[in-house]
Order: structure tokens, then sequence, then C-alpha cells
């Protein structure tokens, strides 16, 4: 069941298909890129490097989890500053008449790429939280691209379109805080902001409440009453999402396991198949990417695990 999202880099800059491309590169000898432009849309959502990412006359240093929304017909090109890091990216191609369809379903889809237009910024930066999510959603469109089933394209347009009003929000916000408009934050808001930003540390409702001054009984029900989910089952779901990440950074599994707050690894792979449907092995090997000799008691674990049921 393995799947293959890892894109063998090259310099092409005209799209193949009438819909969309998305590709996930992770490379570790550098090409450099010239300016240039095309005559489709770009999402680009940065993982790693050390590297600013230049969009008309502006340049942008390039941080974990920025994003830069390129419209037809703009330059652009990553300009490099040291060449000891992989330079890790998702990439997402939209050609005109796609961008339209996903329009006229939903009118407002074009604030993101309106608002660059306007304030000729095309880069926009996340916090730790909204990157996860933006991860997630293009990990959706790569695992749903390799998929032959019904309504495969429907689910695709789906997938597509919550991406970019994900974006639209992002963008929204920042264009918010730029205008100075400052409110105090709910408890919850501000709870979920601490653990997104303390992930690996413990992070019990005890520990909350001393952290926030008031009783765990109060942050438990704010926090149900506004999520919809206990403070438990977010926290597991954000670990969830942030291991993803550290996985295809090449973290050992183990290590995985015990820096976002499972007691071992066989309790986390079974909240990792519980949330994605597959194993943290099996995740990693679908990007085309070979366990470290160090993994092999994890692997151990995980096929008996997967044997239990």
């Amino acid at each position: 069941m393995a799947k293959h999202y890892h894109s063998q880099f090259d310099q092409r800059q005209e799209m193949r298909t009438t819909d969309f491309e998305v590709f996930y590169y992770e490379d570790k000898e550098y090409s450099e890129v010239s300016m240039h432009r095309h005559d489709y849309y770009e999402i680009y959502f940065f993982l790693e490097g050390d590297l600013s990412y230049q969009i008309g006359k502006n340049q942008y240093p390039m941080n974990y989890g920025d994003i830069c929304i390129i419209p037809p017909g703009v330059f652009h090109r990553p300009q490099f500053q040291t060449y000891d890091k992989p330079y890790r990216r998702i990439v997402l191609w939209l050609s005109p008449d796609y961008f339209r369809r996903i329009q006229s379903i939903h009118p407002d889809i074009t604030y993101c790429f309106e608002y660059g237009d306007k304030t000729h910024c095309h880069h926009f930066s996340t916090d730790f939280s909204s990157a996860q999510v933006i991860f997630d959603k293009l990990l959706d469109i790569m695992e749903e691209n390799k998929r032959v089933v019904p309504f495969h394209q429907e689910m695709l347009i789906c997938h597509i379109t919550s991406l970019l009003l994900s974006i639209n929000r992002i963008v929204s916000l920042t264009q918010k805080s730029n205008d100075d408009i400052t409110r105090p934050d709910p408890l919850f808001a501000r709870v979920c902001d601490y653990m997104n930003k303390h992930l690996e540390e413990d992070l019990t409702l005890d520990v909350l409440a001393q952290k926030f001054y008031v009783s765990k009984y109060h942050i438990s029900h704010v926090f149900k009453e506004n999520m919809g989910m206990s403070v438990h089952q977010y926290l597991t779901k954000k670990r969830l999402y942030a291991s993803k990440n550290a996985i295809l950074a090449g973290e050992p599994m183990g290590d995985v396991a015990n820096n976002f707050g499972f007691q071992d690894y066989t309790s986390f792979f079974r909240a990792f198949k519980k949330e994605f449907g597959i194993g943290p092995k099996e995740f990693k090997e679908s990007f085309g990417i070979a366990p470290q000799p160090r993994q092999e008691a994890s692997d151990t674990i995980e096929h008996a695990v997967f044997d239990k049921g």
C-alpha cells in the first residue's frame, strides 16, 4: 500500500495537466532557479532550508510554515543562503480554468490572491498550529490524488477548496493584525496557543490550571464547549499531526514518540494508526524515505502491534 509522493525536481515551469499538479520536494543537491513566471496559480509551502524567496521586487526570509501565494505573471525564485540543509517544500499548481471552476462554487476563494495583488505582498507567515493545518490539507490532496475511487474528482476539489479557504483565513487574520485590531483572546484560544508551542512538555489539566490561574474543571468545561472535544483529545491530535512532519524530517520513530509525549512506541503507533489509518513507518515509506538502522526495534514493534489488530 506504499504511496510514493516524493517528487523528483526538474526545471520545467509549464503544467502537464489541465487542472492541477502537486509536488513534495526534498532536495539535498540544490538546483539554482532563475527568475521566472508562469500562467497558472502557485501555492508554495515551505518546510526546511536556508533561503529567502524573491517575489517581484520583494525578498522574504523563509521559515517553517511560510506560505507564498504566487498569481500568474508574477516573477519569483528561491535564493539560497547556504547549502547545508535539505530543501523541503510542497508546491501546488492550479490552472486558471480549474481556479475559475472553484471560484464559481466559492466566489470569495480569490481573497488571498486579491489581497496579495493589492498590498504587493505574496508571502505570509503562520504560527505552528496554522502550519500544521496547511501541511495536513496538502497531504490530503496528495493522498487523494493517488487514489482511483468513486467521487475522486469531487473529493479533490473539496480538499483544494478547503486548503484555499484555510489560507484565506490566515491572510485575513494577517490583515487584521496589520490594521492593529487587537482583542483579548478567550481562555480556550490562549490554552490552544500554549499547547501548540509546548507539545513536547507535560500538559495535564493540573499543569494548565496552574499556568492560567483557573481551575482545571473550568478549563475542561470551556475547552469542550468551544472546541467540541476534550483537552486530551485536542492535544493528542496536535501531537500526532506534528509527528507527521517530524517523521518526514528524518527523526527516528522512537524519538518522535518520546518527543511528543507518548509513553512508548506502541501507544504512539496505536494512536497514529487510529487517527490516520496507516502506521508511522508505512507513512514514512509512502514518501520514499527508507527506514534508518536505529528504527529496526520500532519496526518490529509496529508489525507486532499491526498483527494483533
